[in-house]
């Protein structure tokens, strides 16, 4: 999905951004060891990225999900936002980082249910999620319960769509070029 509007904020960089945008300039270098596109791009609203960063960094550390329960959700959703950067980012860190099985990273990018039950049901729960904008079933909530997850889980995931929200819209309002380290998993454009 390829956004059609492009807002025309330059891209900001610790040497000429002012002293609010460098400090959270910083916290996200400190974060995650470089400035990516992305957020060069989402710190011309400070409060957008600080956020982003607040609420990712609290996914990642304080939610109950494994770091391959974490890149299922974040890619269903960048999937289904059809964000290309967020997308390839989260399935270099998928691969990479979180050791997703191949098979199952394979699956999530091409939108199927991964063979593994566990992580389909959490896949399909998220989808849900997002398909229902936050209103599943009791049905729905109890296939994911039945899937081994709880309660608090569901709230995560409501956490994860709030978070990839802010990034997805952003990348879409900047068509943010994807980052070198994460250009060899960019998806192939629809044919």
């Amino acid at each position: 999905m390829t956004a059609e509007a492009k807002i025309s904020l330059p891209a900001q960089t610790l040497e000429s951004s002012d002293s609010t945008v460098r400090k959270v300039l910083e916290k996200s270098k400190a974060q995650v060891g470089f400035i990516p596109n992305m957020y060069a791009n989402m710190v011309n609203s400070p409060g957008l990225l600080d956020t982003y960063l607040d609420g990712y960094t609290h996914f990642r550390s304080d939610s109950t999900f494994t770091p391959v329960e974490q890149e299922v959700v974040f890619l269903v959703i960048s999937a289904s936002n059809g964000c290309g950067y967020c997308t390839a980012a989260h399935s270099m860190i998928a691969d990479k980082m979180s050791k997703v099985p191949a098979d199952v990273l394979a699956a999530l990018r091409a939108r199927k249910p991964p063979a593994d039950a566990r992580l389909a049901a959490l896949a399909a729960f998220t989808q849900t999620m997002f398909d229902t904008r936050g209103k599943p079933s009791q049905l729905d909530l109890n296939s994911f319960r039945a899937a081994g997850f709880s309660d608090r889980q569901a709230l995560e995931i409501v956490l994860a769509l709030a978070v990839k929200t802010l990034s997805n819209y952003a990348n879409h309002l900047f068509h943010t070029e994807v980052d070198d380290m994460f250009a060899g998993y960019k998806l192939a454009p629809a044919v």
